[in-house]
Order: C-alpha cells, then structure tokens, then sequence
C-alpha cells in the first residue's frame, strides 16, 4: 500500500465536490459484478453524466503527472476513474475486484492489477467510511485528507465500513501494471524511491547514480510483459 498525498490540491477537491453535488448518481448496485453487488450498498455517479467525464479526464491527467504514484503502479491501461459516496448506514462489504474489466465503449480489457482511492471527503466530516484493506500482515484501515489518494493491490480483499454519520466521498480506479507481479512491483518501487533519494543528496557521485538506473529500468525490461 502507497499513499500518494495532495493528488488533488484542496481547491480542487472543492471544485470535484461541488460538481459531483449538481451531477446524476446512480444505485452503486447496478455497477457491481458477481458476488460483490450483494455486499454494494452506496451510489455512484453516472459515468455518462457530461460533468463526471469532465472530472475523470481532469483526475486521469493528474494521475500521469504524479511521479510516486506513476513508480509505484507502473500503470499501461487505466480504467476511467469513477465517483461514489455513501450516506449514513451505507457500506461496501469485503468484496475483491474484478480481475479482468472491459473498458467503457470499448472492446478493449484491462487486467486489474493495481486499485486506487483518492478521498474527497475529510476524515471529519464522517464517521466511520474507513477503507480496510487485508493483507499478509493483517488489516490496514485507511483513513486519508481530502485529496489524497492510497494505491494497493486489487487482488487484496477490502471493505469500507459502514458510515455512522455524515458523508464519505471519493473517487475510485484500476490500473493494469506493466508489472504483473505485485512483489517485483514493490521492489521496483523501492529501489526507485531509493534512486530518487540519493538524487536529492548532492554528494551522490552520478555515475553510481547512472548504475542504479541502469539496474532499474533492466529490471523493468525483464518483467514486463504488455
């Protein structure tokens, strides 16, 4: 799990809100598949609705010009982000996502290998709403500032709890990564905050910094697979 702060700046979030307020929502049931449309309790906005295409271009473009979260997902296809918020007593139970989506109007799939949620909401201004995510070291909740966004893998089981009061907002999206294998993605991921790292220190000898990036995108070489 990645958290990637300020995706949106708070002007932003502030103008996606109160588009989203004027916009179509729709039963979030009717977009859920299989198993998970029984545990879907929320709405979604209309992802024909003019105004929520104008939001999912605006947030696929700062999606492409966030460095971190382009390291740590390494996407090829995105599915367009889509919009939900849920009410109070409004959840979405433990559910896994699809692995395989057709692009909206399209015959084209993409393989879901990396989810992500960027809250447009304030922690408080709901209770409860937390995203949980399972994982091998047992269950992060994830609870971030409006304009923030956490990236995990989509094969992970996750849930958000039910809201006690007041409203959760945000927005939601699916990547297929270059990188299949969410491990090498990980170890991709940390060797290139380690490269950026020794980049901010001016004393690191470039050509070490030369050799390191040498490594990297021929390890990026040998496990891709698009």
């Amino acid at each position: 799990m990645v958290v990637i702060e300020k995706i949106l700046a708070k002007s932003e979030v502030n103008t996606f809100r109160q588009t989203l307020n004027s916009a179509n929502w729709l039963d979030g049931k009717s977009t859920a598949m299989g198993m998970a449309a029984n545990v879907k309790n929320n709405y979604q906005a209309d992802p024909n609705d003019k105004l929520v295409v104008e939001l999912t271009n605006i947030l696929l473009s700062k999606m492409g010009h966030s460095p971190k979260l382009v390291s740590a997902a390494l996407p090829h296809k995105i599915f367009p982000p889509c919009f939900n918020k849920y009410g109070k007593g409004e959840t979405y139970g433990y559910h896994v996502d699809a692995a395989i989506m057709r692009l909206p109007d399209r015959q084209d799939v993409i393989r879901s290998d990396v989810s992500m949620t960027v809250f447009l909401s304030e922690p408080d201004e709901y209770e409860g709403g937390e995203l949980v995510v399972a994982t091998d070291f047992g269950e992060q909740r994830v609870k971030l500032k409006a304009g923030d966004a956490v990236v995990y893998p989509s094969s992970s089981l996750h849930q958000v709890t039910p809201v006690q009061s007041g409203e959760r907002m945000a927005a939601i999206c699916w990547m297929q990564s270059m990188i299949a294998d969410s491990n090498v993605r990980k170890t991709l991921f940390d060797l290139d905050s380690t490269i950026q790292g020794c980049i901010a220190k001016e004393q690191v000898d470039r050509e070490e910094l030369d050799k390191l990036h040498n490594v990297y995108h021929n390890l990026i070489r040998h496990f891709t697979h698009i």
